[in-house]
């Protein structure tokens, strides 16, 4: 799992690993979800996950952003979860 402010390589980079068999996702915020989905269908893995989580991240202290870490946590679980039953 990749975080940011979701610049264009945070997404070339999972999807390559995607590509290669690996189970990756992508963490973002709402107003980057639709860069995210394009991005992913660009470099070829339109079904790459986005771990979403809430805006803005920029300007938090350390224990805002850890809020948000925690938050994102059960769908990281999940992801894990499905790659497993899938495997």
């Amino acid at each position: 799992v990749q975080t940011c402010a979701l610049p264009i390589w945070s997404v070339h980079d999972m999807t390559q690993l995607a590509k290669r068999g690996l189970t990756t996702a992508v963490v973002c915020s709402e107003p980057f979800r639709g860069l995210g989905k394009n991005q992913a269908r660009v470099f070829g893995v339109p079904e790459l996950p986005l771990v979403m989580i809430e805006h803005p991240l920029g300007g938090l202290s350390l224990e805002q952003v850890e809020g948000r870490a925690l938050a994102a946590i059960p769908q990281v679980v999940e992801l894990i979860k499905t790659a497993l039953k899938q495997s």
